[in-house]
């Protein structure tokens, strides 16, 4: 094979190489990597949208919303029946405390007193999960997952914490904490439904 030959053919297989590797970058938000893609349940999912949560003047942490399909409303993104991510990438260290009660927060500032009575057992268990931890750390990756058929499942720098919470009413009501009337980062919110 003459030496031309043998740098086309080279070429060409170093062309096919990259027209077969997947187009996905990820986005760097605050030092951290989000993929373009996650799966989850064994559905792949789109990032469509990620920000940081700031309070005063700090970073607390950096969050990417998962959806099969880009959502640019609330009431879309809750209408979505396939899976869903919540990627949080803390950016600070936090209490076990500080991180549930801004939990309780926001899910009370976005819930009317009759859901969170309706939703009061999902929320214990929640509590407990945060209960059982002694805190998160700067780095720590926390993934809250809406697995269908399976429910809610969380997990901890790739380990599962907490119970799976089945109702998809919980799930929502997490989602709200960010996107609703009331969201805990008004920046945030545009961000996360794909906005800049």
């Amino acid at each position: 094979m003459s030496f031309t030959r043998r740098k086309l053919l080279s070429a060409a297989a170093v062309l096919l190489a990259m027209a077969a590797a997947p187009a996905f970058a990820a986005v760097d938000v605050a030092g951290i990597k989000f993929e373009e893609t996650a799966t989850v349940g064994g559905q792949v999912l789109k990032l469509n949208g990620v920000g940081v949560r700031t309070k005063v003047i700090f970073k607390v942490y950096a969050l990417g919303l998962y959806l099969a399909e880009k959502k640019t409303s609330l009431a879309d993104v809750q209408a979505v029946h396939g899976a869903r991510r919540l990627h949080i990438a803390l950016l600070r260290d936090l209490t076990s405390e500080e991180f549930g009660d801004a939990f309780m927060k926001g899910l009370n500032a976005n819930t009317d007193q009759a859901e969170r009575i309706r939703l009061l057992p999902q929320t214990k268990a929640f509590g407990e999960m945060f209960a059982s931890i002694p805190g998160l750390k700067k780095g720590d990756t926390l993934l809250v997952d809406w697995v269908p058929g399976t429910g809610t499942v969380c997990t901890l720098n790739g380990k599962k914490i907490g119970e799976t919470v089945q109702e998809v009413a919980f799930y929502n009501a997490i989602v709200r904490i960010w996107l609703g009337e009331h969201p805990a980062d008004e920046a945030l919110k545009p961000k996360l439904l794909g906005g800049k």
